[in-house]
């Protein structure tokens, strides 16, 4: 196992696209964890004399049409849009892992009523199946997390079924099941920990889906609400304003372009380097 990692981190480590990845991921979480600290202003202070200054070196990146600092509120937009990303990821990966896990283990009717159900998800798009449920709940971050999560499982399902399916006829299942270990036992101490290694790449990936999916709902008034910063709904406003306040539309969509590269080239490493077929 220790020759396995070193070898995996040693390969992470020279793949550059995947350190560019990696550096803009951890700048990411350091200015989302301490926003408050390294913002000049207050993402909600308002200065009426201030409305709509384009970049400047009191406002960096300009204010918006209420006179607040657009790089404060991107700066906490970025705890806003990254928590999003990492529950909703949380609650899908769980939500797959599981019932992938019994599907893969137990085969039969058990993996047929799961793959059945995992068809009929994915015949609905994943945004539009949102934007249905989104409908009949009231617009919160914790709700937007909470659908995100459950609505895009069923690739991490597929992953860990697909593992289980080729694990579970190994020689150290077999010995386990012939010393009596229960099912839950083999599934959670032998066979889930050696099927993590794609769902570590489909949780980095799916980061980057649920940050993008939550601007796209912002952006359009079901997401985040104003005053809470959000990279989504301060593209509404740069949207409004975008033929005399370029910066409220270039800015927000940066910071989004950056963390959806960022995260999409770390899990690409992370897969090259899991790749067996790509180990010298």
């Amino acid at each position: 196992m220790a020759a396995i990692l070193g070898d995996f981190t040693d390969r992470l480590l020279r793949n550059r696209m995947a350190m560019a990845g990696l550096v803009v991921v951890v700048i990411l979480a350091v200015t989302a964890l301490s926003a408050s600290r390294i913002a000049p202003y207050a993402p909600d202070e308002i200065d009426t004399t201030q409305i709509l200054m384009p970049p400047s070196r009191a406002h960096l990146l300009g204010t918006d049409t209420l006179g607040r600092d657009v790089l404060s509120r991107i700066i906490h937009g970025a705890g806003v849009s990254l928590s999003v990303g990492f529950v909703a990821v949380g609650i899908s990966t769980l939500i797959g892992v599981l019932l992938g896990a019994l599907s893969g283990y137990y085969g039969g009717y058990v993996d047929k009523v799961i793959m059945r159900f995992v068809d009929i998800m994915l015949c609905f798009p994943s945004f539009f199946l949102i934007l249905a449920v989104i409908a009949f709940l009231k617009p919160s971050i914790w709700n937007i997390m909470i659908v995100i999560g459950i609505t895009s499982w069923m690739s991490v399902t597929r992953l860990v079924r697909a593992e289980l399916l080729t694990l579970k006829e190994r020689d150290f299942v077999l010995a386990a099941t012939s010393q009596g270990a229960s099912d839950a036992r083999i599934i959670f101490r032998h066979l889930l920990p050696n099927a993590m290694a794609p769902v570590l790449v489909a949780a980095t990936l799916g980061v980057a889906s649920a940050v993008l999916v939550e601007s796209s709902l912002s952006f359009l008034g079901i997401g985040v609400q104003p005053p809470d910063p959000s990279w989504g709904n301060m593209l509404t406003e740069g949207k409004d304003n975008i033929e005399i306040a370029w910066w409220l539309s270039l800015f927000p969509g940066m910071a989004i372009l950056v963390t959806v590269m960022g995260y999409n080239l770390l899990g690409e490493g992370i897969r090259d380097s899991l790749d067996p077929r790509l180990r010298q």
